[in-house]
Parts: structure tokens; sequence; C-alpha cells
């Protein structure tokens, strides 16, 4: 027992959090397969059980199975807690009850939760939970009360309304990409509200915990000068930028097919909220299958990039892309830093950034390789989008998920997982612990490209 108990001590904090995920899943798989939380009739298989429950631990949206048809009213509860536990996070969540509790949050508790949600130091930590905890749950109040009110006019009872709009709020917000439609949102193509309102909803959740933190500061800040940190205009001008090449894109890619026959303002609206999307959403509000391949392959590139750090979203992040554009930049004109909002990026960042996308690149080429094998009827786009998808826990798919072999399933598991946990967590989970260079050896310059 005790030597049991030695080496969970000896675990990284890196380590630690990803078995926190791994129990995570379990819980999750056990509550799917509870009592009632199937509709009568219906009987599911572990393995898609399974594949959901990460799916929700992830707050992705893949899905085997048809969410409206499977699960009963208890179930789609029990589903939207799981999307809040992996929405905000494993330490976000356990930090909060241990507060509520009166438990003192010790350094170990401080170390998880800084590697969980991408810190550079634990100062603060714990304040960033509360806060965490306090804007998630109050953007989701509002958003779900807003569309209660309004799906009184789609649905014949108040209950019915409740359930989508608490839903709806809730998936949107943790960027789940569940739905209990059917359909997703393609039944509101025409509702302009209802996008607009999810749009926001998924920004916010997207967009990451900091920024909206910084934000609330600024916003009660009784003093005439507040600094956003280099984070937050980096995230936020980044993110900007996305929204709106993607928007662009994918409405010159499909202003000739998908968009053709569509007005104006359905076109524009329609890419629009799938560039939002893209972010790690999931939702849709057309049927993608119809999109070209150019499209597709344009929005698995979104959708690789994917969310902000410390967000509800996953992809190697958007600061990631931020920095090694700015260090292309930079390096083209003969620079060695790179400098932007009168602040120099750290080395570090870059070195991190680059390791992140390398590996990225690396588990998204061997999960193609290995799902061309194991998914013979699928095509090479649909595949792609598939893998992006599920690294960049968005949730959309070209129709190929329900039809994936159970070896394809835990591939897309896998990926799934990487995606929420984040490929820093993942790296410093292989790597073990922190092992620094006690000495240097003569340096040399080597040929390069």
């Amino acid at each position: 027992m005790n030597k049991s108990f030695q080496k969970v001590r000896n675990l990284t904090p890196a380590q630690v959090i990803v078995a926190y995920y791994f129990v995570a899943i379990a819980v999750s798989f056990s509550l799917l397969r509870l009592p009632n939380v199937h509709k009568p009739g219906m009987t599911i298989p572990l393995i898609d059980s399974l594949f959901t429950a990460v799916s929700a631990i992830s707050v992705t949206g893949l899905s085997v199975i048809n969410i409206s048809e499977t699960y009963s009213v208890f179930g789609v509860v029990v589903l939207m807690f799981i999307l809040q536990l992996g929405g905000i996070g494993i330490m976000s969540i356990g930090t909060f009850f241990w507060l509520l509790v009166g438990k003192r949050i010790g350094l170990r508790e401080r170390q998880l939760i800084m590697v969980d949600h991408n810190q550079s130091s634990i100062s603060g930590v714990v304040k960033l939970i509360r806060e965490i905890v306090k804007i998630m749950l109050l953007i989701e109040a509002v958003g779900a009360i807003i569309l209660t009110i309004y799906f009184t006019q789609y649905f014949s009872t108040f209950q019915e309304a409740l359930l989508h709009g608490v839903f709806g709020a809730i998936t949107a917000t943790t960027n789940a990409g569940f739905d209990i439609t059917g359909e997703s949102l393609m039944p509101y193509f025409n509702d302009y509200f209802v996008q607009i309102m999810n749009m926001i909803l998924i920004i916010l959740g997207a967009i990451g915990f900091p920024v909206l933190i910084e934000v609330k500061e600024f916003i009660s800040n009784k003093k005439k000068h507040f600094r956003f940190s280099l984070f937050t205009k980096i995230t936020t001008s980044i993110f900007a930028v996305l929204l709106v090449v993607g928007a662009i894109g994918i409405f010159l890619l499909e202003s000739v097919k998908a968009f053709k026959a569509m007005s104006w303002h359905e076109s524009m609206f329609a890419a629009i909220f799938h560039s939002v999307s893209t972010r790690s959403a999931g939702l849709v509000t057309v049927d993608i299958t119809q999109f070209s391949d150019a499209t597709n392959v344009f929005m698995s590139a979104l959708m690789f990039i994917g969310a902000s750090p410390s967000s509800t979203g996953g992809g190697i992040r958007t600061t990631t892309f931020a920095i090694a554009i700015l260090f292309l930049i930079n390096f083209a004109r003969g620079k060695n830093t790179i400098q932007i909002f009168r602040r120099e990026i750290e080395l570090t960042d870059v070195f991190r950034a680059f390791a992140v996308i390398f590996l990225a690149f690396f588990i998204v080429f061997a999960a193609t390789l290995a799902l061309l094998v194991t998914e013979p009827t699928a095509t090479v786009v649909e595949i792609i989008f598939e893998i992006t998808s599920a690294f960049g826990t968005c949730g959309m798919s070209l129709g190929i998920t329900s039809d994936l072999s159970e070896v394809g399933k835990f591939i897309i598991m896998a990926l799934m997982f990487v995606g929420r946990v984040g490929l820093i967590s993942f790296l410093f989970t292989i790597g073990g612990k922190n092992d620094p260079t006690k000495f240097h050896y003569p340096k040399e310059r080597v040929i390069i490209g």
C-alpha cells in the first residue's frame, strides 16, 4: 500500500492530470450505463458508451449514436453533467468543491491546477479557479435563460423549451457540439437569433478563461489605466483574424456550390457560423457533407488550430499558431527575437510552440495512415476531416463516425483525449520528471535549409 502511494506521489503533475482524466472517463462511462439513462428498448454496445464518455469529457461532440434517439431526459441530464466536468476542467471542478467544503489547497493541488490550465506559475491559481467557475456558470445561466424563453415558440411545453435551452447553452459554451435535435442546429438555419446566441456562447467558451477574467477585471476596474496581458492581446487578435479569414474562405469556396442557391444573408450567416464553430464547437446549420473537398480541407486546418489555451477547446491552440507565424515573419526579416505589442516573446515559448506543432502533425499523420487502413470505404478528405475534428475537440463529421470500425473508434477516442488534455501535458506525461541540464558541450553551427 505504501509503495503504491509512493508511486502516485512520484508522478509528475502532468501525469496526475492525465490519470485524473482517465478516472473521469471511467466515471462518465459508468454514469452512461446507469438504469433509465437510455430510452426504453435501446441497447447500446459498451464501446459506444465508452466513445460517448470520451467525447463528452473531451467536450468534442463526435458520436457514433444519435443522442436524441438514444438517451432519455435523465440521460440528457447526465450528459450535461459530464459536459460541465469536461468543459470547465477536472481540476477546476475538483478545486471548486474543495473550496466549498473548506479544504485547504496545498502546493501539490496548486501545481496540478497550473498544469491543467497551462499556467507558468502557481501564484494566483486558486483565484483563477474561482473566477473560471463563476464566469462559466454565469455565461451558461444567462444563455440558458435567454434560449429557454426564446424556444417556447418552438416547443409545445415549457419543459421541452427548458431542456433544449439549458442543453443548448451548455453544449455551446463548453464547445461540446452535442445536440438533442438530431440535426444539430440545422432546424434553426433561418433563425439568426439562435445562431447569434450560439456564436456568442461558443466564442466565450473558446476565447480562453484568462481572457474572460481580464475583461471582467477591466470592466470592474476603477483605475484609469488597465493593461491587458500579452496573452490576452495575442489571443484576441489571432482569434479575430481566424474568424474573419475562416468566414471569408468558407464563403468564397462555397459561393459556387453549397451556397449557390442561398440568398446573400443566408450564405453570409452560414459562412460566419461555421467559421466560429470550427474553433472547437462542432455545431452546424447546414449539411456540411454538401461542401466541396476544398472547403472541408480548409475547415480541417481551422479545426487543427482549434481554440485558445486554458479554454474549453482543443487543437494546437491559437497562441501556438500565432507564435509560429510571428517567428516565421521575424525570421524572414533577419531578426532573432519576436517583438509584438511592445513586448518580447520568451524563447522557451517559441520552442514549446514548434514542439506542439511538430507533435500534432506527427499524431495527425499517423492517425490518418491508420484510418486509411482500418476504414477502407472512407475517402482521404473524410478521414482527415474526422481526425482534425477529434484532435481539435470540434465534433464536426462528414458522416463516417457511426461507421467506424472498433479500431477506428479507439483511434478517434485517443485523439479526442489528447486534444482535451493538451499536447504540452501529453509531452510532459511521456517525458516524465524535469531533468535540467547540469553541463554544456561546446556549441557548433549546423547547416540548415
